[in-house]
């Protein structure tokens, strides 16, 4: 897997679903990406991604990458324009660009669609995706201590924001 030139951002479709499902099982299997311990099937992936922020990013041969997706915080009205976040970058394609150019374009998809607020939680151990955070505009709020448990024992997780400048 190569990212020698910029990644192309495309829309996230179903014939990506294999190679999205698979970098999120590479997440997962590491330990510090997610809670989660095993990826669900496309259909239930799918069902709580909202469709208009799903994003892959391609290589020249079409492969897939990276992606970043939005579900939505709260039905509530109150929440309308606060969506959480993931971005999973391939481990071949990690420090190419391939998440910060997903992260530009997310922000620059919610941003058009009026989303005030993308947040997520990102264990603290996860250093790296902590920084690329930060290179994208997002700020740590704070540290949640043991959150929850995971794999045997509890976690704390950094929750991070992007509050739009523009979307008032």
């Amino acid at each position: 897997m190569s990212a020698r030139t910029a990644p192309r951002i495309a829309a996230m479709r179903p014939e990506h679903a294999e190679q999205v499902l698979a970098i999120y099982r590479h997440g997962i299997d590491e330990g510090d990406a997610t809670f989660e311990t095993v990826a669900p099937s496309w259909p239930v992936f799918d069902a709580a991604k909202l469709p208009e922020h799903r994003l892959v990013a391609l290589d020249p041969a079409g492969r897939v990458l990276g992606w970043a997706a939005v579900t939505a915080v709260s039905d509530r009205c109150a929440y309308a324009g606060v969506v959480e976040h993931s971005v999973y970058v391939h481990p071949d394609a990690r420090g190419l660009g391939v998440g910060l150019a997903l992260l530009n374009a997310l922000v620059a998809s919610t941003e058009a669609a009026g989303i005030w607020t993308v947040q997520s939680g990102v264990f603290p151990e996860n250093t790296a995706g902590l920084a690329l955070h930060h290179r994208a505009g997002f700020r740590t709020v704070g540290t949640r201590e043991r959150l929850g448990r995971h794999l045997g024992r509890w976690r704390d997780v950094v929750l991070i924001e992007r509050r739009s400048p523009n979307v008032r």
